[in-house]
C-alpha cells in the first residue's frame, strides 16, 4: 500500500527535482520503517527471555540427555537452517567497524521441537542480537532428538558469520 501511494505521488508529479525528492523521502520512510520494525523485534527478544528466564525457575535445569540415538533435525537440513537465519538476519541493524563478525549461537530444541534459550556468544554485540532473533523466528520446528525413542531436550550450537558489503 505505502508503495503505491509513493508510486501514485511520483508518477503524478512532472518535475524531475521534485521526483528526485518524493524518491529520497520514500527511502528515508522505509528506512526507518525498518528501524521501528528492528526496535519492536528487539523488544519481543526481551520479552521472550524473561518469559524464558521466569520458565526456567520452575524448570530443572538442562543438564542434556546421557544416550541420544539421535540428534534433532531441522526439515530440509542444516544448510536450510543457515540459508533460512541468513535471511531473517536484519543486517542494518548490525554495527560493525570490522568487515566480517562471528557468532556461535547455542540455542535449546525442545522436546516439541521448538527452540528455547537462545543465546548468541560473539564479538559484536549487535550481530548478537539479531542471530537470536534470528533464531527465534525460524519457521519450521526440529524433528527432536531421541533418546530410548523418546523426545528429547537438547543443546544445538550454530556457528555464524557475517561478511559486511564494502
Amino acid at each position: 500500500m505505502l508503495n503505491n501511494e509513493f508510486k501514485k505521488k511520483f508518477d503524478a508529479e512532472s518535475n524531475t527535482f521534485k521526483k528526485a525528492g518524493i524518491r529520497g523521502d520514500f527511502i528515508y520512510f522505509m528506512k526507518k520503517m525498518d528501524s521501528i520494525e528492528n526496535t519492536a523485534l528487539i523488544g519481543a527478544l526481551l520479552k521472550v527471555r524473561n518469559l524464558e528466564d521466569l520458565q526456567s525457575i520452575k524448570r530443572e535445569p538442562y543438564t542434556g540427555p546421557s544416550v541420544v540415538e539421535s540428534a534433532p533435525n531441522y526439515p530440509g537440513g542444516i544448510n536450510t537452517l543457515r540459508q533460512e537465519v541468513a535471511d531473517l538476519l536484519y543486517i542494518n541493524g548490525v554495527n560493525s567497524d570490522v568487515k566480517t563478525v562471528k557468532t556461535s549461537v547455542a540455542f535449546i530444541v525442545e522436546k516439541d521441537g521448538s527452540v528455547s534459550n537462545v543465546h548468541a556468544n560473539g564479538d559484536n554485540f549487535t550481530f548478537n542480537r539479531q542471530a537470536e532473533i534470528a533464531l527465534y523466528s525460524i519457521s519450521e520446528k526440529f524433528t527432536p532428538a531421541l533418546t530410548k525413542g523418546d523426545p528429547a531436550r537438547f543443546q544445538y550450537n550454530l556457528p555464524l558469520t557475517l561478511t559486511m558489503a564494502d
